[in-house]
């Protein structure tokens, strides 16, 4: 007789990790949404909501993605991914894009990440040859220029190893810089303690959610 058990929980998906990271960002917030699982979190934000996206490629005002064979070739983010336009949206010099992070304009940055450590250490790029994203790009100065950073990453590596950590062992992005985490398992605030858990998916229990987090979790 077989004695294993079926799993009670389900981690969420990437797009229902944007979609809940959608949920929590208030109205008339300017937002920046980095490589990865953030660009999906406009289309998640409703378009009678004024959430203002922002990317550094020099759009602010970016909508949900269009609609196949709706694609304008000319609109695309800092990912290179085809955009729509919402109401009222601006074009502006590259220049003028960075003057708009550097200066503290921006309400929010959402980030993907390879890791993040319990003191809000940011590590998203890698010199793996194995990784898509080899450079830092823009994040850098994403991570020290919004008022906010968020991170939206899977909980684990496809191997099983923890990207919460007590500290980051590649390369940092910025150093304390991330205030939320979102995962496919959990959503945590970075307090001066540490991670506090905000939020379980439904069925985990905490002890579950742990043995999944090398750094030590606060209820």
């Amino acid at each position: 007789m077989s004695t294993t058990t079926e799993q009670a929980w389900k981690p969420l998906s990437r797009d229902g990790m944007a979609a809940r990271a959608a949920r929590d960002i208030p109205e008339g917030w300017y937002v920046n949404l980095g490589i990865g699982v953030p660009t999906l979190i406009g289309n998640h934000i409703p378009a009678e909501r004024e959430v203002i996206l922002h990317s550094e490629n020099g759009v602010l005002g970016m909508g949900p993605a269009p609609e196949k064979h709706k694609e304008n070739p000319w609109l695309i983010n800092a990912s290179s991914q085809r955009i729509s336009l919402r109401v009222g949206a601006s074009l502006v010099h590259h220049a003028d894009s960075f003057a708009i992070v550097r200066g503290g304009h921006l309400d929010l940055c959402v980030l993907g990440g390879f890791q993040v450590a319990e003191n809000g250490d940011l590590a998203n790029w890698s010199h793996s040859p194995k990784e898509v994203a080899r450079q830092i790009g823009g994040a850098m100065d994403l991570a020290v220029g919004a008022k906010r950073v968020w991170v939206v990453m899977e909980h684990v590596t496809k191997d099983g190893q923890p990207r919460l950590l007590r500290r980051c062992t590649y390369p940092l992005t910025a150093g304390a810089c991330v205030t939320r985490v979102y995962t496919n398992m959990a959503v945590l605030d970075v307090t001066p303690a540490g991670f506090k858990v905000a939020e379980i998916i439904p069925g985990m229990s905490f002890s579950e959610l742990q043995a999944r987090t090398e750094a030590e979790l606060l209820r």
